[in-house]
């Protein structure tokens, strides 16, 4: 009983680990790896101050995808085998596809992290492109690529699916 008592321990031991793990990977996700900006009373929107913060964030994860983009191709290169077996070759096209269209779908992240940040350089980041009002900034650290207020996206999103739905 207590063999099996202790194994049981092992067991919770490694689950617990691998959990510390995917939290601590989670904790890492671009939406994370920031403190939430604290306003000063009477601070000015899109300050000095928040605009050196939102650079932060959209240069950290731009440098996060950037880093996984070389990954990729680090790990295709070592991993590109021509196997004999029709099955295993189709496994391994099909792994290197799917990388490839997260890759493509990072690629176009990384541009929009660009021109988010040109607007940044223009003094025109934090406000909507519809109707002109701030989009706020706990918006902008929830999705620092925003460039709509919350009511003007949900109103997009409601006149899409009318017209694709």
């Amino acid at each position: 009983m207590a063999a099996k008592a202790n194994a049981t321990t092992a067991t919770k031991k490694t689950t617990g680990r691998r959990s510390a793990k995917k939290s601590k990977i989670n904790a890492d996700s671009q939406f994370r790896n920031y403190t939430p900006y604290e306003s000063a009373k009477k601070e000015e929107y899109m300050s000095e101050k928040q605009a050196v913060h939102f650079r932060a964030i959209l240069m950290n994860w731009r440098t996060e995808l950037m880093e996984e983009v070389d990954r990729t191709v680090h790990h295709m290169q070592d991993e590109a085998a021509n196997f004999p077996d029709p099955a295993d070759r189709a496994t391994q096209e099909e792994e290197f596809s799917i990388e490839l269209r997260t890759r493509d779908r990072e690629r176009k992240l990384i541009k929009k992290i660009d021109q988010t940040l040109d607007n940044l350089d223009q003094n025109e980041y934090g406000f909507c492109d519809s109707c002109g009002i701030e989009i706020g900034l706990r918006r902008l650290e929830a999705r620092p690529t925003a460039t709509q207020c919350v009511d003007c996206k949900a109103l997009d999103e409601i006149r899409e699916k009318q017209t694709h739905g």
